[in-house]
């Protein structure tokens, strides 16, 4: 799976990258009100723009943690009904997190679509406003992507938390 090899380097890249950018700007906004005058005035746009970054780093990070077993869940619960239905408990989820995770990506989508029509610009920043919902859209087309790969089999999501 070389594909999901990249993909995975590629959002750990994009995740980290946005962290390290948040930090700097946050460092940056800092010695600016510190010293304050036009230099604090001049970087008001650093909140707008953290804002929007804390958004692609929390939705670029869904598909990674779900893929690490990270996500919240309750594991007793979950294989105690397993083991005493005999259902697939585990295929049930990973299918119906497939299905949820679609549908919140075609309403990302959706309202992406309709924010971007409305041609909103953000304040600070001047940039379109369509961006800020663009993020949740990537998200849950990554977190639909393991989910569907756990529920093939390609991927073991479980593994981690089999070992707690």
């Amino acid at each position: 799976m070389k594909a999901l090899s990249i993909l995975r380097t590629a959002e750990r890249i994009a995740i980290v990258a946005i962290f390290l950018i948040m930090v700097a700007l946050y460092f940056l906004n800092v010695v600016g009100r510190q010293f304050g005058g036009t230099l604090a005035t001049n970087l008001a746009w650093i909140e707008e723009a953290v804002r929007l970054m804390s958004l692609f780093l929390v939705f670029l990070a869904l598909g990674l943690a779900l893929e690490k077993g990270r996500h919240v869940g309750v594991h007793t619960w979950r294989d105690g009904i397993a083991a005493a239905t005999r259902l697939p408990v585990r295929r049930i989820i990973d299918a119906v997190g497939v299905i949820f995770s679609l549908y919140l990506a075609w309403l990302g989508y959706q309202m992406t679509v309709f924010v971007h029509s409305m041609g909103q610009t953000s304040p600070t920043l001047n940039m379109p406003i369509f961006w800020m919902y663009l993020a949740p859209t990537i998200g849950f087309i990554l977190l639909a992507l393991r989910y569907g790969l756990s529920f093939f089999g390609v991927i073991d999501r479980y593994s981690a938390q089999d070992k707690e």
